[in-house]
């Protein structure tokens, strides 16, 4: 069982510090936050009364205790309720830590009123239109009992207990929702998936929907920068912390382990509002699988063009997903049956993005997945298999260390979807291959085009984006693959989504030539006449770390890395073509 292969380490208890806040104190009771307080200056004030019940004991399955606040509207009308579910300290909305981050990607404090957790919903805007929020300290964080886990079907478990505990509340209606970015939307996946009977919808804003694939063995290689800093800098408390880097290490392959930190979608049949980007390095594909697989009848897809916390606290969004919320809470006939089953963004990275385009489905239904073939000898993609083979490569650690190919439009092209790469490969010296392929859009003249995700732009964000921070600043679609992992799952395979099963290890023989899929990141991007594509192939990490501070990954190469072209191996990028 994966519990027995759980590795723990010991914890450090929630003390005051960068992300301790005004109401991290652990002070069991009730109080009344009076319309038009502020609980600090930077943060809003509050719109209406809200009674805080602090530090309430809710006892699970298991006998651990975890301490929750409940925000709520005064008065005596039972309302619905809003989960925010994540091992970040339920007092922490004030913290210097979580006011940092808002100052780094250029977002108002004033925006949240402070009573928020970091990437949840604000109980000073839910409690003023009939909503209340409970913020729980989860298992093993702060003053509540047990060790800690990261993202799996314990966290399902426990969530089930405390929604099942918040829908007989005397002053609940029954009805209870979980809203939230990234950990906030994980914990959702998993929490559906044990059907509680009182959760009425989801809400999940971008987040990983399989800890292996997602987070800290993406194509198979151990790149656990960011793993280390959700591990390092979350999960205070008194008792253990997982310590997922140890198991990385120890379980390199797919097992029971990680198959208990994969959600079961298939069991998924809440009503669900589910907001992606094509941008989040980290949460992109686990959210776009988690949409495709989830069981839902009724489930809607936004796709953004931003980062997740400014798109997660603007206003109108905010209100329209208070109309998904009204309708299935408080069953009001607001007509949101009505809104299309997908809205998507495309990018043209010029200051001229699309949004909010509806679909049926996606990729949209007339997208067509077109070839387009390496060429090895003139570097160009082309729609027509080249006859002659040939061949292209690099050698590791060499400048250039990349072999990339180009096509010119010339004419509007939109791509949507999911692009992938089927390349014919060969490593020269060595007998494995780390692989790392991006899409880039090129203007005119061949220059990359970027564009930052958050509305801070200065000196900072220029830095730390360079090369890295890739959540920060989109610089296309990528992918990557240890060529030994090529084996495909053909269960959970797609003609546009591969897929592996991560459960072998196939090195190569000296002279070997394989061929192998890519899954590369969902996108939407638009070309102008005369704009280009360029695919690139590398050898080591082409956008860098996920965000500031991460440590960065050192691909395990040698030698020459090989791509080979044309005649009866020939290589190509597939991708989804919209007609114009």
């Amino acid at each position: 069982m994966s519990d027995g292969q759980k590795v723990f380490m010991p914890s450090q208890p929630l003390e005051p510090g960068p992300r301790y806040g005004l109401l991290s104190n652990f002070e069991p009771g009730t109080r009344t936050l009076e319309a038009g307080s502020q609980i600090a200056p930077p943060f809003k004030p509050l719109p209406v009364d809200i009674v805080l019940d602090k530090d309430v004991a809710v006892t699970l399955r298991d006998g651990v205790t975890i301490h929750v606040d409940v925000f709520r509207p005064a008065g005596a009308e039972k309302v619905p309720v809003i989960v925010a579910w994540s091992p970040y300290g339920k007092g922490q909305g004030t913290s210097a830590s979580v006011m940092g981050i808002f100052g780094m990607v250029g977002l108002d404090n004033a925006v949240v009123s402070g009573l928020a957790k970091f990437e949840g919903p604000d109980p000073a805007y839910w409690c003023a239109r009939g909503y209340a929020i409970c913020n729980p300290d989860i298992r093993g964080v702060a003053n509540s009992e047990g060790d800690s886990v990261v993202w799996d079907r314990q966290e399902g478990r426990d969530c089930y207990d405390l929604i099942e505990w918040l829908g007989v509340q005397d002053w609940c209606t029954g009805k209870v929702a979980m809203s939230g970015t990234s950990y906030l939307a994980v914990s959702q996946w998993f929490t559906a998936a044990e059907q509680p009977p009182h959760l009425a919808a989801i809400n999940p804003w971008e987040g990983v929907s399989d800890v292996y694939r997602d987070l800290v063995l993406r194509g198979g290689m151990p790149d656990t920068g960011f793993a280390e800093q959700l591990q390092n800098n979350s999960f205070w408390g008194n008792g253990r912390r997982e310590d997922i880097l140890t198991e990385a290490e120890r379980h390199p392959l797919m097992d029971d382990l990680w198959e208990n930190k994969i959600p079961e979608f298939e069991r998924i049949t809440t009503p669900a509002y589910v907001v992606a980007s094509y941008s989040n390095t980290l949460h992109t594909a686990g959210t776009f699988r988690a949409w495709r697989r989830m069981a839902s009848e009724g489930k809607w897809l936004r796709i953004h063009n931003t980062q997740e916390w400014p798109d997660y606290y603007d206003e109108a969004n905010t209100e329209d997903l208070r109309r998904f919320f009204d309708r299935y809470l408080k069953g009001e006939d607001n007509g949101w049956e009505q809104t299309p089953r997908v809205r998507y963004s495309l990018l043209d990275l010029h200051g001229g993005d699309r949004v909010n385009l509806p679909a049926e489905q996606f990729p949209p239904a007339d997208v067509q997945l077109t070839k387009y073939y390496l060429d090895g000898r003139s570097r160009t993609l082309t729609t027509q298999a080249p006859s002659a083979e040939a061949t292209a490569g690099y050698t590791v650690g060499s400048n250039p260390d990349v072999v990339s190919f180009v096509t010119r439009f010339d004419q509007e092209t939109v791509l949507v979807g999911y692009p992938k790469a089927h390349l014919w490969v060969e490593a020269k010296g060595h007998d494995d291959m780390d692989l790392f392929v991006l899409v880039q859009k090129l203007d005119a003249y061949g220059t990359p085009l970027q564009q930052f995700t958050v509305p801070n732009q200065g000196a900072l964000i220029q830095d730390v984006t360079e090369r890295g921070a890739s959540i920060l600043r989109y610089k296309g679609s990528d992918g990557r693959l240890r060529v030994s992992m090529r084996h495909l799952d053909e269960a959970l395979s797609t003609e546009d989504v591969p897929a592996h099963s991560f459960d072998r290890v196939e090195k190569l023989s000296a002279g070997e030539v394989v061929d192998i899929e890519i899954d590369l990141l969902p996108l939407g991007l638009t070309f102008s006449p005369g704009e280009q594509l360029r695919f690139v192939v590398s050898g080591r990490s082409l956008l860098g770390t996920m965000m500031p501070g991460n440590r960065e990954y050192a691909a395990d190469n040698k030698g020459q890395h090989i791509v080979h072209t044309g005649g009866e191996r020939a290589s190509y990028l597939q991708l989804p073509v919209k007609p114009a």
